[in-house]
């Protein structure tokens, strides 16, 4: 996630405007009457629990308990839950359900849990059909008739089938106590879920697919992350944030936005707080941001209490909180009519940019630089954190 995660876990990262990643699988949580969830912390760890929080003060319909690391930090997915294993003999739980809290989709896990009480599963997987030239991104599986799975490979370049594992897990509880007591004793091990424990699973125990339907992003790029802020945009949307399944946030939100007499937004999400004086296209705004007179923001995803200065042009970029843009400034340029997601910009948080500064496309810009940091006022396309701090190119 390069800059965008420099200062932050990825799932608090806005999407939509004013929602974050995770609050998709905590929403989830609760649609399911999930009530009772530890939220396993690590990277970042004091802005992921002043995040959860303010979620847990104001929705009550999940109780979260904040579960940091009991040894330092945890060094993959399955040592995470094996430092909590007495926080499962307090629950007296024999199902568990383990989540990734960077995925972006809707769903109930009742059926999935009711499948896999049906089965008589020691552990059943969530997984999700990608394009094939995607699957090297996770980790594959092949299934039998039954939807028992005989193969599991974690990111492998040579896909089996296009049947992705969703980060979605559940398991008997006691099976899962026992494979994880033997992982921690394996020296050599990653300790992680998609390269040791289920592999083993799957060879000595019963694993089953449950293939889910609906929609399902894997936040784990730039790429991607985009594309999650711009699938929202058309009229249809493939997932829609409205209805009867909400997405469940902190709910501190700031007033309405407002649009000037000149301003004018185009197919665009614009959060609360947001004050459009210049012209938005296609684009997602999260809350407080700010567009200035004659100022076009267009193909970008500009988060919150980030300004857009008189005249300047944003373009196929990611503008990550408080960045400030001056006055006849052009971010992104060379990106054309229609900005490519593979041209993305990026710049990150507390930049502050120089009036009549032009940064090109797929460029990335690290948090907290001043103005005095661009001594050339034509950042080129494709220049990097390390080439931007010493000699840029002009």
């Amino acid at each position: 996630m390069e800059v965008l995660c420099d200062l932050r876990p990825k799932p608090i990262l806005s999407l939509a405007g004013n929602v974050r990643i995770i609050d998709f699988s905590l929403s989830n949580c609760v649609h399911s009457r999930i009530s009772d969830v530890g939220v396993l912390v690590d990277y970042e760890r004091g802005r992921l629990a002043d995040y959860l929080i303010g979620w847990n003060a104001v929705n009550s319909g999940a109780r979260l308990r904040i579960l940091p690391p009991t040894a330092g930090s945890y060094t993959g997915t399955a040592d995470a839950v094996y430092q909590n294993l007495d926080y499962l003999k307090k629950r007296d739980a024999d199902t568990v359900l383990v989540l990734s809290g960077d995925h972006v989709y809707k769903m109930d896990y009742r059926p999935m849990v009711a499948f896999h009480q049906r089965t008589g599963a020691d552990a059943t997987l969530g997984v999700f059909r990608v394009p094939i030239e995607e699957t090297h991104r996770f980790g594959t599986v092949t299934i039998d008739g039954t939807g028992r799975i005989n193969d599991f490979r974690e990111k492998s370049s040579i896909a089996q089938s296009n049947l992705v594992s969703m980060g979605i897990y559940i398991f008997r509880r006691d099976a899962l106590e026992k494979r994880l007591r033997e992982d921690a004793g394996e020296a050599g091990s990653l300790h992680d879920f998609g390269y040791n424990v289920l592999p083993r699973m799957v060879k000595t125990d019963r694993v089953f697919a449950y293939e889910f339907r609906g929609y399902w992003l894997d936040v784990g790029t730039v790429k991607a992350y985009y594309e999650a802020n711009m699938q929202l945009l058309p009229v249809r949307p493939r997932l829609s944030l409205d209805g009867t399944w909400p997405i469940l946030g902190d709910n501190t939100l700031p007033p309405a936005y407002s649009i000037s007499q000149n301003g004018s937004v185009v197919n665009s999400l614009i959060s609360p707080g947001c004050v459009i004086r210049g012209r938005v296209e296609n684009s997602v705004l999260s809350p407080g941001v700010h567009v200035a007179d004659q100022a076009l923001v267009k193909n970008a995803v500009i988060m919150a209490k980030s300004s857009i200065g008189y005249h300047s042009i944003i373009d196929g970029c990611i503008l990550d909180e408080r960045v400030n843009i001056g006055a006849f400034c052009y971010v992104g340029f060379g990106a054309g009519l229609q900005s490519r997601d593979e041209e993305i910009s990026v710049l990150g948080s507390d930049v502050t940019v120089p009036d009549r500064t032009a940064i090109g496309r797929q460029c990335r810009i690290p948090s907290g630089l001043g103005p005095e940091a661009f001594d050339t006022r034509l950042i080129p396309s494709g220049t990097a954190m390390a080439e931007l701090l010493t000699e840029p190119e002009v």
